[in-house]
């Protein structure tokens, strides 16, 4: 049997399905294509963020240098550093200028630069995992609903061999096989969306590290900038 002639029997078989059996592999269509949208969407924009990411990072370790990394982040639209480095410096500007005047008018001094830093990185981190709930739904959810359509038909051919009064395997295969086409669009559906969402979330929790060890660097560097007791770690040290 020839390529085209195993694609006109699965179009066949789809054509012969009931109107709930269409419906269901309809709907699995619709998630497996928004999961592939989310999936090439996600990756493109992960791998331009990590690109900026590591020149980022270079960047302030090769001259630590804030007003000019400051100056520079027009030109680093993508990576969540430029963010944090943003949010952390424009409070650590007047820390560095006047350390005791920024230490009274700033709840907490060093820390408060801290606590600013982890939230803008939680913030970005909730960006980037925007929209892959849905390829988590999808793999839970497809293989179930495929299952539905499954039971559904296999339902209706064993009502119609009760209709006919008897049956055989050539009766009853193709009901069956069409049946089992729901089954399958739901695992073709759910698989890549579960590869995706893993794949996906890890390469963020890369990223997510090193939004933590460049906001303790950045806070540390600021600190130490403005004459403020601050231990650099050996994870903080290049």
């Amino acid at each position: 049997m020839t390529g085209l002639e195993t694609h006109s029997g699965i179009w066949e078989m789809v054509a012969n399905t009931g109107p709930m059996v269409k419906l269901i592999l309809a709907l699995l269509f619709f998630l497996s294509v928004f999961s592939w949208a989310i999936i090439l969407y996600k990756l493109n924009l992960l791998r331009k963020i990590e690109k900026e990411t590591s020149s980022l990072y270079d960047l302030f370790w090769k001259g630590r240098d804030l007003k000019e990394m400051s100056r520079a982040l027009k030109d680093y639209s993508f990576t969540p550093l430029s963010r944090i480095f943003k949010e952390v410096y424009e409070e650590g500007a007047a820390f560095m200028e006047n350390p005791q005047t920024a230490q009274s008018s700033l709840p907490g001094g060093v820390d408060y630069l801290r606590r600013i830093a982890k939230k803008t990185a939680a913030a970005e981190r909730s960006a980037m995992e925007m929209s892959i709930n849905f390829l988590a739904t999808t793999g839970n959810t497809a293989p179930f609903i495929g299952l539905f359509g499954t039971v559904w038909g296999i339902m209706n051919t064993f009502r119609s061999i009760g209709a006919r009064g008897g049956a055989n395997l050539a009766v009853v295969g193709p009901g069956i096989s069409e049946a089992l086409i729901a089954t399958a669009m739901g695992l073709f559906a759910a698989i890549p969306a579960v590869i995706g969402y893993n794949y996906i979330l890890s390469r963020i929790d890369r990223i997510s590290t090193e939004m933590d060890g460049f906001s303790t660097d950045l806070v540390n560097l600021i600190a130490k900038q403005s004459g403020a007791p601050v231990h650099l770690t050996k994870e903080t040290e290049v």
